[in-house]
């Protein structure tokens, strides 16, 4: 059964969950609605998607194991579950006017559907894609960045058309059949299987992109100095990128003079960057190296962060912004195949889920910094300088985790 198993299909079920959880990038067309019909702050309505990002990492740390020994297949539906109930529950929570209970269902619950529904997919597209980690992970992982540019015009038309909570009783239906769906093709490949080229040989990964220095399990992974290496890239990209998306549009009209209207443009593309960067740097990975890759994420998120406090021009500054719009879902999208050449893919998903907590740390620390430092500098000036200075600190952890690898590589590869 397992053998009869399409690895593209598999792919496109992939890109199937993640479109569904991705939705919750489309958060902020719920929050003026909300905010308009119940009276909640703007804080209050945007604890939920902090606390849905926490409960994302945390769950998928939690939860790693669980898909590890179950499958991804049982793993996908254990996230339909939650997400599609999260969502559900949130439109009952919206017509009782709970705030308590929209916190529980749409934060907690739909965050524990996304964190499962998020490593359950790209640890099996890894076994899957040996030969092509990079692109197979990118591709799932895209369809996280472009959830939201669905989701927005559906949850706009929905609101207009049938009210809040009824939009959040049918998207939670819908991406909740959608996932089930999606769910029942995923499994993992069949043991020492291998991809086999067009002339009908098998396709071996190389050394640059698909050596494998160890075969770790996930509490052996989490005490090697690699895994903290990457915990904190991970968390300095995630930090800086979502700050940037939390004040994308009073950034662009406070240092580069655009308009509401225009700076309400530039964020609606900044998710189109974000999901072209996932595929487009995960795919560029498989050819020069992850190592490589987030060098140079790095190297050009030092330089934007830098020049944007001086950039007057409008267009500059948008270029500016989608480039590193690209980097911070590169980061993503890169690191399963990452994971899989440091340690392995017995335990990828676990692994993976245990780095995630990097992602729920840096979802409430970076808004907060920005946040904060404009509030204590009134200007965004010094948020920039600080992500460029952090930025330093990332660059010189993935220089160094380079340097060690190429002390390991030649130990590993094949003679």
């Amino acid at each position: 059964m397992i053998r009869s198993k399409n690895r593209w299909l598999i792919a496109l079920s992939a890109v199937g969950i993640h479109i569904s959880i991705g939705s919750i990038y489309a958060y902020s067309v719920w929050k003026n609605p909300i905010q308009e019909t119940l009276g909640w702050s703007r804080t209050e309505v945007g604890w939920a998607f902090s606390i849905a990002i926490l409960f994302l990492g945390f769950s998928a740390a939690f939860l790693g194991h669980f898909v590890e020994k179950h499958g991804p297949r049982k793993g996908g539906l254990l996230a339909a579950c939650f997400f599609g109930l999260g969502m559900i529950g949130a439109g009952f929570a919206i017509d009782m006017e709970s705030k308590w209970l929209y916190y529980l269902f749409y934060g907690a619950i739909t965050g524990i559907g996304l964190g499962v529904g998020y490593i359950s997919p790209v640890s099996t597209l890894v076994k899957w894609f040996p030969d092509r980690r990079g692109l197979a992970t990118g591709l799932a992982i895209m369809g996280f960045g472009f959830g939201a540019l669905i989701a927005g015009p559906l949850i706009n038309a929905g609101i207009a058309n049938i009210g809040i909570s009824n939009t959040f009783y049918g998207l939670g239906a819908a991406y909740f059949l959608v996932m089930v769906c999606s769910s029942l093709y995923l499994a993992p490949p069949p043991k020492d299987w291998q991809p086999v080229a067009a002339a009908g040989q098998q396709v071996k990964p190389n050394a640059r992109r698909g050596l494998e220095l160890s075969q770790k399990m996930a509490n052996e992974a989490v005490k090697t100095t690699h895994f903290y290496y990457l915990w904190i890239m991970l968390f300095i990209n995630v930090c800086c990128g979502i700050a940037v998306i939390s004040v994308a549009s009073p950034m662009a009209q406070e240092i580069a003079g655009m308009s509401a209207a225009s700076a309400a443009t530039m964020v609606g593309l900044m998710g189109l960057f974000n999901g072209l960067g996932r595929i487009g740097w995960a795919s560029f990975s498989d050819y020069f190296g992850r190592p490589n890759t987030y060098v140079a994420f790095f190297v050009l998120q030092i330089a934007a962060f830098i020049a944007l406090p001086v950039v007057s021009n409008a267009t500059l500054f948008q270029i500016l912004i989608f480039l590193i719009l690209t980097c911070y879902g590169g980061g993503f999208a890169a690191v399963p195949a990452y994971i899989s050449d440091l340690f392995g893919t017995r335990q990828l998903a676990a692994i993976h889920g245990y780095l995630l907590t990097a992602w729920a740390a840096a979802g409430v620390v970076g808004p907060t910094l920005a946040s904060s430092v404009r509030e204590m500098t009134d200007s965004y000036v010094g948020t920039l300088y600080i992500f460029a200075g952090l930025f330093c600190v990332a660059l010189a952890v993935s220089i160094w985790i380079q340097v060690e690898i190429r002390r390991i590589v030649p130990a590993v590869q094949p003679a």
